[in-house]
């Protein structure tokens, strides 16, 4: 039998349970979990977007993406808007106090990413990113 340490699968696992920890850790002060920040750091990239692509795009269950919302619209971070291309549709935006969020946690995510990936240099960090958008990229 193989050993856990062997199987890339279970390293992959390991470092996402790590690195949510260490996010959740961070965001608790805020009253934001990950799948929150996730769902703003996507807004921030984007014009607005349909819940449905939320669900989509970060792989959240769409009830899930209803209450991520709320959440996020009852702190000011993000509003629901009719949709430019049908009316009946509501886009997701991120608001202006939502952005300061984000810039505000820019630091503390990245402090959040050195510790989680301090044994690795620059170089490996660069190309370990890279490999993970490779993979990610794929349906």
């Amino acid at each position: 039998m193989r050993g856990l340490h062997a199987d890339t699968g279970y390293l992959l696992y390991r470092l996402g349970l790590r690195s949510g920890q260490l996010f959740n850790t961070f965001l608790q002060e805020s009253g934001l979990r990950l799948r929150h920040y996730a769902v703003l750091r996507f807004l921030a990239g984007s014009e607005g977007s349909l819940q449905r692509e939320l669900s989509t795009r970060l792989g959240y269950d769409p009830s899930a993406i209803v209450g991520l919302v709320d959440d996020l619209e009852k702190l000011g971070f993000a509003e629901r808007r009719p949709s430019p291309d049908d009316r009946r549709s509501r886009i997701v935006v991120l608001t202006e106090t939502g952005r300061g969020f984000l810039r505000d946690t820019d630091e503390a995510g990245q402090r959040v990413t050195n510790e989680l990936l301090g044994p690795l240099d620059p170089a490996e960090r660069a190309t370990l990113h890279a490999l993970l958008l490779r993979a990610a990229d794929r349906p």
